[in-house]
């Protein structure tokens, strides 16, 4: 029997990509004859996100695609937690919907699980000799000021505790307590894994097209107070 990727792809107002991103994770093709399902979870999008999504699912009636809606604007940590929830897969990894990552390293984070070394993998875009897209000298500063808050106090050597790309054992990251419905998710679920015993966790390199505000990123400012408070809150005040 083989093994299966749950891909969790969180979307909010993605309707210009959503469609561009699920066939590249459709097209993807796992190493270890691992199959593959994706769950998109609309998070109360104001444009055209769930059309999009529920077109190319019809035209596309052999893949495996899951599509759960919330009525109300939560949050990416929200989505996440119903994508987690609603995985079957034996692991989970998440998969933004704009095109800033690259399904095809999904492969990339699959080896050393398969491999047997490893029960996390998180895909670094501070490592490596994959292509950077260079953008935001503040936001890299900002990015390495929280990583090294919280390797700080979890203990870890992350180069990049923000990255989207992370890869759990299924039943690991169902059985967290996750509470953090925006931004947040990151801290989060990074210092609950970080207490887990005998947890085996890796860190490869990966490629990163980031896009500007006008091409429709969405973390602020705020959202990295937010993670200062959430590695505080997680590691120290509610462990």
């Amino acid at each position: 029997m083989s093994l299966k990727l749950s891909v969790v792809i969180p979307a909010y107002n993605e309707e210009h990509t959503i469609q561009t991103i699920l066939e590249k994770v459709k097209n993807v093709q796992l190493i270890g004859e691992m199959t593959k399902e994706i769950i998109v979870v609309n998070d109360c999008s104001k444009d055209n996100t769930e059309k999009k999504v529920l077109e190319y699912k019809s035209q596309h009636p052999n893949t495996e695609i899951s599509y759960y809606k919330h009525e109300v604007n939560q949050g990416k940590g929200a989505a996440l937690h119903t994508g987690i929830r609603e995985a079957k897969g034996d692991y989970i990894v998440i998969q933004d919907a704009d095109l800033e990552y690259d399904p095809n390293e999904f492969n990339l984070l699959l080896k050393p699980i398969l491999d047997g070394f490893a029960d996390v993998v998180y895909g670094s875009r501070f490592m490596g000799g994959k292509p950077h897209r260079i953008l935001f000298f503040w936001h890299s500063i900002g990015n390495k000021v929280l990583t090294s808050l919280s390797n700080a106090m979890t203990n870890l050597n992350l180069t990049d505790m923000e990255t989207c790309y992370k890869m759990w054992r299924a039943d690991i990251v169902k059985n967290l307590k996750l509470k953090e419905k925006r931004f947040g998710f990151e801290p989060e679920v990074t210092a609950k894994i970080s207490r887990k015993d005998h947890i085996r966790i890796y860190e490869v390199g990966i490629s990163y097209y980031g896009r500007t505000y006008a091409e429709g990123k969405k973390i602020n400012w705020k959202d990295g107070f937010r993670a200062i408070y959430c590695i505080l809150k997680y590691n120290i005040w509610s462990r």
